[in-house]
């Protein structure tokens, strides 16, 4: 019996041995002599189990446990030191197709007609984060930029909203000389930012030559830098009546009050809004909510608010813009000065002087604070200043220091928090923070000192 065992097991040895031959001999063709050696270790480990269950437990076996693990380690370092297979093949080489590897020759035959195709190198890996001038000038594109299609589109209704509205008030006031009504603003000066969504609509006055005059606010009652009061002059030569517009007169000054009211129930009451809308294309609404007025201009393609302005120009050398505006207390009645139109034509200036970005930046901090719950309460006016006085330093303004110059205007904007006085650029005797209160001040301070820590977070 054990004789008949021991035949079985050498011919089941010899079977294996074939199998592993066979197994080694093709393997070395397909996989390698790397791969080859591990097929060949993990084999003959296979093998071993196989002798070990089935053979018969002698003392020879007992005495080699010993010697077998110490062998099953030496197999263990073997496949640690083994050559690896060649690795996988990027995942940006997987789109190529995959070349077959070419036969091995048996014998040189002479030069071969093919040369060897080269590896397919790796593409070069995405950068993983964005410098802030990168993520900044991303911001610009997306949430500053506004479509050309949309820029034409709000000219187009303010225009046409401007001659209907001009029609009207020649019609429905014939004895009041308005002038051209002319529609204008950031959007028609490139500093609007995020969409077309407001528009200056000034309907000027005609004063007549002689018989008015400014006068400051400072030296009025009301003690306010920012107004004018527009005096009704001559009386002894033109009494009162010779003008058109001394019907609005209160204690012989042109009242910004009441022009307004004038001019509010008729934009609210007289003038057939659906009609011109309908004409248009678009639905038009008087707000009546604000106290400023306003149009709410609803479009397929865009939302636009037209801002009624009554100004008065030209009535001193100087050629100041006063507006009417809804001024509270003993202004009243006053004009407030309108210094837009000389901040744009300064940045436009500086900026044609130097292909600078000034006006960029300015569209940049618009767009950064607005919606911002804290920063919202800075508006165009308080931001223009900044970049003014920063525009008037001689550094560098190209578009790769845009960026650098955003981080400066934050810094300017907290110092200017700190001691709660923004001066106007061109009449430095306003403080445009006047009419923030000490809270406000604080949380606007704060949110920006946290902005100038971490700046990608306002974006």
């Amino acid at each position: 019996m054990a004789e008949f065992s021991q035949k079985r097991g050498r011919q089941r040895d010899e079977v294996l041995g074939s199998t592993v031959d066979f197994l080694l001999a093709n393997a070395r063709l397909v996989l390698g002599v790397g791969g080859a050696a591990v097929l060949g270790i993990a084999t003959l480990a296979v093998k071993r189990l196989i002798d070990r269950a089935t053979s018969p437990r002698d003392e020879d076996d007992a005495k080699g446990d010993t010697t077998c693990l110490e062998e099953s380690w030496k197999e263990l370092t073997l496949l640690k030191t083994t050559p690896r297979l060649q690795p996988r093949t990027p995942p940006a080489a997987l789109s190529q197709p995959a070349s077959l590897p070419a036969p091995l020759p048996s014998a040189p035959e002479g030069p071969s007609d093919t040369e060897p195709q080269p590896l397919p190198q790796p593409s070069s890996p995405a950068p993983l984060c964005l410098t802030f001038q990168e993520k900044l000038l991303v911001f610009e594109r997306d949430h500053v930029t506004i479509p050309e299609a949309h820029v034409a589109l709000a000219k187009q209704l303010a225009g046409d909203i401007a001659l209907e509205l001009q029609a009207y008030l020649r019609n429905k006031f014939p004895e009041l000389p308005f002038g051209a009504l002319v529609p204008g603003g950031p959007l028609y000066d490139g500093l609007q930012g995020g969409a077309a969504s407001r528009v200056r609509l000034l309907v000027p006055l005609v004063l007549e030559v002689g018989l008015w005059g400014l006068v400051p606010g400072v030296d009025t009652v009301a003690r306010d830098p920012r107004c004018w009061a527009v005096r009704r002059t001559q009386l002894e030569f033109h009494p009162r009546g010779s003008s058109p517009w001394d019907r609005f007169l209160v204690g012989g000054y042109l009242s910004s009050r009441v022009l307004l009211e004038l001019l509010r129930k008729a934009l609210a009451s007289s003038v057939n809004w659906p009609a011109i809308g309908g004409l248009l294309g678009c639905l038009i609404r008087p707000s009546v909510a604000s106290e400023e007025l306003l149009l709410d201009v609803q479009h397929e393609r865009l939302e636009l608010t037209v801002a009624v302005l009554l100004a008065v120009t030209g009535a001193d050398a100087e050629d100041r813009l006063l507006l009417a505006w809804p001024l509270e207390g003993l202004a009243g009645n006053l004009w407030l000065q309108d210094l837009y139109p000389a901040e744009a034509a300064r940045l436009r200036a500086l900026d044609e002087r130097d292909a600078g970005t000034r006006r960029r930046l300015l569209r940049l901090l618009c767009g950064v604070c607005r919606g911002h719950p804290a920063l919202g309460r800075l508006d165009r006016c308080h931001l223009t200043q900044v970049v003014l006085r920063l525009g008037e330093e001689e550094v560098d303004w190209a578009e790769a220091a845009l960026g650098e110059r955003f981080l400066q205007a934050l810094e300017s904007l907290i110092d200017s928090l700190e001691r709660a006085s923004l001066p106007c650029h061109f009449n430095p005797g306003v403080n445009l923070l006047s009419g923030l209160r000490e809270e406000e001040i604080d949380d606007i301070g704060f949110a920006l000192y946290s902005g100038l820590q971490a700046p990608e977070c306002l974006l």
